[in-house]
This record gives structure tokens, sequence and C-alpha cells, in this order.
């Protein structure tokens, strides 16, 4: 009897410690952007849809920034461009980059300043490009680095400045760790008319530092969507 109740305690000991594991990953962003910056957000991406992949053109359009950038120091290929050009060469799409008319500090700390002021005016930066021939495209991969637990403002602008109806948008981005922002789902909020499909989110580190370790992971993932060259 003794042995019986010793082996369920130990049975139950074992379950309360699995429960208790944590998650630390941490969302700063695409280096530079990221904000010194954010508490753990939430990692929950949007449900995917149930839209097949579309059959029109496809645009992966980014955000991304060089310069002086969390954990990695200065880089001359921003964490989230080297992450939409892979999955540029992997589906055949068209790129876009969303640049800003002023650009945003080199230096890291300054960039975050500036980043935090945006994201407590609610600012809508100046975009220096639109995107031709929107009407064309039916997906849009749109990525990011998280900057102070949040898209940079300058998406922000980005979605707001077209008609979404009919199109399908998958996001991605970089961060201190393999998360999203966690409001991705209220990106149809902004995007008017867009429907959202499960995105993926990098370490911006790993992205900048290991490209071919992580190309397997986009790879499948973008093969889960239906989307391939």
């Amino acid at each position: 009897m003794k042995k019986i109740l010793l082996l369920a305690l130990l049975a139950l000991g074992a379950l309360l410690t699995a429960a208790c594991g944590s998650d630390a990953a941490q969302t700063s962003g695409d280096a530079a952007k990221a904000a010194p910056v954010s508490e753990p957000s939430s990692a929950g991406a949007p449900a995917a849809s149930q839209q097949p992949a579309g059959k029109g053109k496809v645009l992966v359009a980014y955000f991304s920034r060089a310069g002086e950038n969390y954990r990695v120091g200065y880089i001359k290929k921003g964490n989230t461009h080297i992450m939409a050009d892979m999955i540029a060469d992997v589906t055949g799409a068209d790129t876009f980059e969303i640049k800003t008319v002023t650009p945003y500090p080199e230096d890291y700390k300054a960039c975050t300043e500036v980043a935090r002021k945006e994201q407590d005016s609610d600012a809508r930066p100046a975009l220096s490009g639109k995107v031709e021939n929107w009407q064309d495209y039916d997906t849009v991969f749109l990525g990011y680095p998280i900057w102070w637990s949040d898209m940079p403002m300058a998406v922000y602008t980005f979605m707001e400045s077209y008609d979404w109806t009919g199109k399908t948008i998958i996001p991605f981005c970089t961060s201190a760790g393999n998360v999203m922002t966690g409001r991705e789902s209220d990106i149809p909020e902004f995007a008017k008319g867009a429907a959202v499909k499960e995105g993926l989110g990098l370490e911006g580190k790993r992205v900048q530092e290991q490209p071919d370790a992580v190309r397997p992971q986009v790879e499948a993932w973008l093969a889960s969507l239906g989307y391939k060259k």
C-alpha cells in the first residue's frame, strides 16, 4: 500500500513540474528597431484562414532597418529584409520595401526613442513610395520588426494606404524571440477588407547570423500555407 501511495505522489509531482514550465521569449524587434524595449508579449498568431492560396500575383511588402540593431550590432541589411528575400525567392513573389520619408536614426537607442514617441502619439509616418499595379496582387506577405511589442507605425501607414478588399495578408516578423506581436488578428481593422492567414515570427539574430539554418523553417511554413514558386 505504501509503495502504491509513493508511486502516486511521484506521478503527481512530475505533472505539476511540467505545468510550471515558463516561456521567456522577449519581443524587441528587427534589431535596431526593437526597442530596448518590450515586455514579453503574447506570441499568439491569428488562426489560419480557410481561404486557399490566391491564384493571382503575390507581393512581399516589408519594413526593415539596417544600422545598429538589437543584439547584432551594425548591419547593412535588416533582419526582416533578409526574411522577406527568402519568402520572395521561395514563392517567386514581387517585393516592395516600405520606406519612410524621414529615415529612422541609425543609432539604436535614438531609434527606439523615435519609435516610442510615434507609438505614443499613434503617428502615421509619411511613406516615400507606393506599390504599382496594386490591383494585380491577391496575396501580400507583410513583414516588419517588433518595436515596443507592436508593428512600427510606418506599417500602419502602409496598411491604411490601400484598398485590401479581396486580398489576403500573411504577416511575418523578426524580434528578440521566435514570436509574433500578438496583435496580428487586429490587422483587418487597418487593412480594410483583408483576410489574414497564419504568420511566422523569427528571432532577428538567428535570421541575420544563421540564414541557412532559418531558411528550411521559412520554407516549411510557406509549404504549409500552400505557397510555392
